[in-house]
């Protein structure tokens, strides 16, 4: 099973990890970061969600197979993907989006200003 985690971290964090990672020290699995809450949660509407959620462990799907899925209409969820797939959390070819990941666990932390 591949679990990505998506987190909030700032990117002197993303920055730091990169470079930890091409000198061979393993980072603990594939991540999706966003510098901010708020982005996050700009990205990562409810539709949007029902979509990843639609998407875990299926391969690649086209957008009118991800539609009925989560019963919504095919031009809504191409709106969508696209968001995804311009942010980075999914990917896209020619005709088709994946999200190749059979779990996702979500790590952030608010803390007081």
């Amino acid at each position: 099973m591949t679990t990505v985690t998506i987190t909030v971290e700032s990117l002197d964090a993303v920055k730091q990890r990169m470079a930890a990672a091409f000198r061979g020290k393993k980072q603990g699995g594939p991540r999706i970061s966003f510098v901010s809450h708020e982005l996050m949660w700009r990205i990562l509407t409810p539709k949007r969600w029902a979509i990843l959620k639609a998407m875990l462990g299926t391969g690649p799907l086209s957008g009118r197979a991800i539609a009925p899925l989560v019963k919504r209409d095919v031009k809504g969820v191409l709106t969508d993907l696209q968001a995804l797939a311009k942010a980075g959390v999914i990917d896209r070819d020619e005709t088709k989006y994946v999200f190749p990941y059979d779990a996702v666990h979500v790590d952030f932390m608010l803390k007081a200003a």
